[in-house]
């Protein structure tokens, strides 16, 4: 649809609804001083959409079969050969279904994206193939990654490989998953409070956030632009610093040489054990216990252990919940496109997503729940998003205050283990949805506002299932969290623990 100026009658229109006095003379006045700038619009309805190119071909994919998709984890699989050399050479990596790969599906986990085709590459898909990567497949996501459970995608219901018939956390579902089983090296999640850290506590993997700014979202699909971030899942600390090495940008945390503090002692380093992260209403004793235990083994390891007390961490997920809320419904109001965000822009998906309203009969109520929400705080004018949006900066002195004097925070990432998945998503409860959608995050989507870097690592196992530490760190000082993080995972295994 190319752009039109109105004509009289729609200025009126107009006019009325914007309380602006207008009679048939200053209307063609309007019109006239219009015309300069519909000779731009003009212009630009007539160029072509400026979208990168890749330089790696070989698009081709397909829906796997049931007995090749063991845990519902695959959306597509596909063989994408990344460059002929580089630090990642011969890593099968899988992107989730929230990042654009050009050519290949990508549904945001809902079927109002059902029939969408990337048409570009995410900025971290062309650093992971010219870093000597293979792209191996899409991974299924959480419904426009609303939840932090695993039954909510139009795709199906995503099942932990370290228990079947548990969840995995989400929104990084499908991801965390097919790293956990091995099915790949290394899997690109997005976390916008949460969904990279949850699925790695549950499944026992270690999953990074980096902080605010150091990996481009440019080709994710877009919550809230403050809060967006891309973030590596891997078996490995390891790989993981290896891994965001490629995806950062030049210039940011000291030249991205994260893999140079691995193997290095932990002698000396003062690390903080938050005691408001623990013993949440919802929390489980266990895991609380198992995660203190794992805080005193980086004692043994010549770190300085102690316990200290942040209270304002208690009020982040009301805070967070208030940008992310507001935030998102904005973002949908627009297309699935937020204003002022300096990456690339999809006309595509623009497009999908102008009627996106009739063709969301498949949603969850979590999702129905905060598009009712935010349509509700219309009414409001903005006034809680700018509320909260001053209040993130409270919370983030909240922790920088005691990292002046500690190096690191230490916390459980979810407060409980995997809880059981649904037989089917249809037969899922409106509470088991809203728990594992809402109740995960009560220790991560802090860190989402603030723009703290944090990692979840596998510090032991409850019933058999895995517990997850966070270590959370100054801005750009993820290489004090990939040291502590190393030293701990080469210390221990953590399978044996519990």
């Amino acid at each position: 649809m190319n752009f039109r100026l109105p004509d009289s009658k729609e200025l009126a229109r107009l006019a009325n609804e914007l309380n602006i006095a207008m009679d048939e003379s200053k209307a063609q006045k309007l019109l006239e001083y219009m015309q300069p700038l519909a000779s731009g619009y003009e212009f630009i309805d007539g160029c072509e959409d400026e979208l990168p190119v890749s330089a790696y071909p070989g698009r081709d994919y397909r829906y796997p079969e049931a007995d090749e998709n063991r845990f519902g984890a695959w959306l597509v699989k596909c063989n994408i050969k990344g460059a002929d050399s580089g630090p990642l050479l011969g890593k099968k990596v899988a992107v989730k279904d929230n990042i654009f790969v050009a050519e290949l599906p990508l549904t945001d986990g809902s079927n109002a994206l059902a029939d969408f085709v990337a048409d570009f590459d995410a900025v971290v898909v062309d650093r992971l193939l010219g870093a000597g990567a293979d792209i191996t497949g899409k991974s299924v996501c959480e419904y426009m990654c609303l939840s932090g459970g695993s039954a909510t995608s139009s795709g199906g219901i995503v099942q932990n490989p370290r228990r079947p018939g548990y969840s995995t956390g989400g929104s990084s579902s499908g991801s965390a998953a097919l790293v956990a089983a091995g099915e790949v090296d290394m899997a690109l999640g997005t976390d916008q409070g949460g969904s990279v850290r949850i699925p790695a506590s549950w499944t026992g993997v270690a999953g990074m956030k980096a902080t605010c700014g150091i990996v481009p979202f440019t080709g994710g699909v877009p919550m809230e632009t403050s809060i967006d971030y891309i973030g590596p899942l891997t078996n490995t600390v390891a790989d993981n610093a290896l891994c965001l090495e490629v995806l950062a940008d030049d210039g940011k945390s000291d030249g991205r040489n994260y893999t140079q503090a691995l193997g290095q002692t932990i002698r000396g380093l003062k690390i903080a054990v938050v005691k408001e992260g623990f013993g949440w209403p919802s929390s489980d004793s266990a895991v609380d216990e198992c995660v203190k235990s794992a805080a005193s083994r980086f004692e043994s390891l010549g770190a300085a252990v102690k316990e200290i007390s942040i209270p304002g961490h208690l009020s982040g997920p009301g805070i967070w919940g208030a940008v992310v809320t507001d935030g998102f419904w904005q973002t949908l109001k627009l297309n699935g496109l937020g204003y002022n965000y300096e990456g690339i822009y999809s006309p595509a998906l623009h497009e999908m997503m102008r009627d996106w309203t009739t063709r969301t009969s498949d949603a969850p109520i979590n999702a129905e729940l905060l598009w009712l929400l935010g349509k509700h705080l219309e009414s409001y004018r903005g006034r809680y998003y700018a509320k909260a949006k001053n209040l993130v900066r409270r919370l983030r002195a909240g922790y920088d205050k005691p990292l002046q004097e500690f190096d690191l925070l230490l916390m459980p990432t979810t407060v409980t283990t995997a809880t059981e998945n649904p037989a089917s998503g249809p037969q899922a409860g409106y509470d088991e949805i809203m728990y594992t959608a809402f109740g995960n995050t009560l220790n991560t989507c802090q860190f989402n506002v603030t723009g703290h870097p944090a990692v979840s690592i596998p510090c032991g196992l409850k019933d058999e299932l895995p517990v997850g530490l966070m270590l959370v760190g100054r801005h750009f000082e993820e290489k004090t969290i990939y040291r502590a993080a190393h030293a701990f995972e080469q210390s221990v295994d953590w399978q044996t623990l519990s």
